[in-house]
């Protein structure tokens, strides 16, 4: 397919009425409405048909946004979340292109299988033999893949561009917050240099895991391919293939736990997508990772707030669960403190259900979201990554393990590691010698701070939404004047004509004025 072909088929018109509906249907959901000028919301069904005719890009839309229980309910959870990106094999014609531009005439390998062992809607997995007699593994990206993404990337931009007055500011925010968090997730994980710098980042943070990954060839990969060594094993989910192996899946989960705990609240680095195929079981029981397109950081503010959040909601620490939240760009400093009130009482509802012992992860998640459902607050992102990685681990534990439980297994590991994860200044002998330590540094921090306030060079950086928070009433006070200058304007011209009409269309602008003037002061 030539640029100009595939240019003439992203935008081909019914292609861009289908990205509108999606979005459109999005919107609604959202908002919760029956409809907008006469075009109603797309069934679930008919959703995901038409996500799976729109491609890799929107595919990829839709398995983050089956995470937002506080966007979606249920009828369109389900389907979206049993959304798959298998998808069939490039062209020869394509593959052959890639192949050239990755290797050009392949001399590196001693035999490499054009069939591929698995397709999906980013690339395609090849068995190979290097020259050195090494099984390796190809993964090369379909071809021009990365163009389609952006182009995608550039329709979304426009639909939303349009649909952005539609939304609530706080609902705006987590739209806008889903996009970001996407497009940077998906230009990653269509780019195998990208994919080779995860897969190398994460084998120098987890060295002492007991989790294997793969070893990398830099020498021979590239932005169209990604060269590492061929792992063998049993899928996470493979039943019978597990049970021949004879290997213990209690141990497995709880080297599975330690990982993602280690990741989530200690080094702050974790594989996003930790789904049963992303999983290997070997002969001798040791658990392979693969697949390092998916990989979130999470800043180190963002996870002291996330565990201090899961520790307030457990004490019932009113300070502590809203100072946690408004560090995790929950809220505002301007939220109302009713409705403050009203999010805690309803997270510590949750946290003291009798049953959550008997209950999920998912459905603790979801509960924590559908709480938030009902308060003009948004959910950042990476929280989301680290709800859908929680409940994918939950969900594989239910598989093998009667009654198994995240929550009862998470916590123990959670409240063992708190001093670590919060960098052993918990004790309060840790504390004491943390802040000697930082005493030099405290007073130069004084004395600048001093210095700044006598010369005027103090400036104050304040978070994005506590930003937006004080900035809106000027915007609202200039959208207003501009209104209502222009209407005062538009009367003066008005009256420089002789005609009736013009006399009386001259008095509305002035009325119009007036109306906006006076109801703007009532706001």
């Amino acid at each position: 397919m030539t640029p100009i072909s595939l240019l003439i088929r992203l935008y081909h018109p019914l292609r861009v009425y289908r990205v509108f509906r999606v979005l459109l249907t999005v919107f609604l959901l959202i908002r919760k409405r029956a409809g907008w000028l006469g075009i109603r919301p797309l069934a679930p069904l008919q959703l995901v048909v038409a996500i799976e005719q729109l491609g890799a890009s929107f595919i990829k839309l839709a398995q983050v946004l089956a995470t937002r229980a506080d966007f979606f309910d249920s009828s369109y959870l389900e389907p979206l979340r049993h959304l798959h990106d298998q998808l069939p094999p490039m062209s020869e014609a394509d593959f052959q292109q890639v192949f050239e531009r990755a290797f050009r005439a392949g001399a590196c390998f001693r035999g490499f299988e054009q069939s591929p062992l698995a397709c999906a809607s980013i690339g395609q997995v090849h068995r190979a033999v290097l020259q050195s007699g090494e099984q390796v593994a190809v993964k090369l990206r379909r071809n021009r893949i990365e163009r389609v993404v952006r182009e995608d990337i550039r329709l979304l931009g426009w639909f939303l561009a349009i649909l952005h007055p539609l939304f609530s500011e706080y609902t705006r925010n987590s739209i806008e917050a889903v996009l970001i968090a996407f497009r940077r997730t998906i230009l990653q994980e269509v780019d195998m240099q990208a994919e080779l710098s995860n897969l190398e980042r994460f084998r120098q943070a987890y060295p002492d895991s007991g989790i294997r990954m793969p070893v990398s060839y830099p020498q021979f990969s590239s932005h169209d391919a990604l060269v590492m060594s061929f792992e063998e094993g049993v899928r996470f989910d493979d039943r019978e293939g597990l049970a021949t192996l004879q290997v213990s899946f209690d141990k497995l989960m709880e080297k599975l736990v330690l990982f993602y705990t280690e990741q989530m609240l200690v080094k702050g680095f974790f594989h996003a997508d930790p789904h049963p195929g992303n999983l290997l079981v070997t002969t001798t029981g040791e658990l392979v990772l693969l697949d390092f397109g998916m990989v979130s950081r999470i800043p180190n503010a963002t996870r002291l707030a996330m565990i201090n959040t899961v520790k307030a909601a457990y004490e019932r620490d009113f300070e502590l669960l809203v100072q946690a939240t408004r560090k995790l760009g929950i809220i505002t400093d301007s939220a109302p403190q009713d409705e403050l009130t009203g999010l805690a009482e309803e997270i510590f509802r949750i946290f003291d259900n009798d049953q959550l012992s008997a209950s999920s992860m998912q459905e603790l998640a979801f509960g924590v979201m559908d709480a938030l459902k009902e308060y003009p607050f948004k959910l950042p992102q990476e929280i989301i990554y680290v709800m859908r990685a929680s409940s994918i681990i939950e969900g594989l534990g239910t598989s093998y393990i009667e009654n198994y439980n995240g929550i009862k297994d998470v916590l123990p590991v959670l409240r063992a590691n708190l001093t670590r994860a919060l960098g052993e200044r918990d004790s309060l002998a840790g504390i004491v010698i943390h802040e000697l330590a930082q005493l030099p540094l405290t007073l130069v921090k004084a004395r600048h701070l001093v210095d700044a306030l006598q010369q005027g060079d103090l400036v104050v950086h304040l978070a994005e939404e506590d930003r937006r928070a004080l900035l809106r009433p000027a915007r609202l006070w200039l959208q207003q004047m501009t209104w209502i200058g222009l209407l005062v304007a538009l009367a003066f011209y008005l009256r420089g004509f002789a005609y009736p009409l013009a006399g009386w269309l001259s008095l509305g602008c002035f009325g119009l004025a007036f109306v906006r003037l006076v109801w703007w002061k009532k706001l």
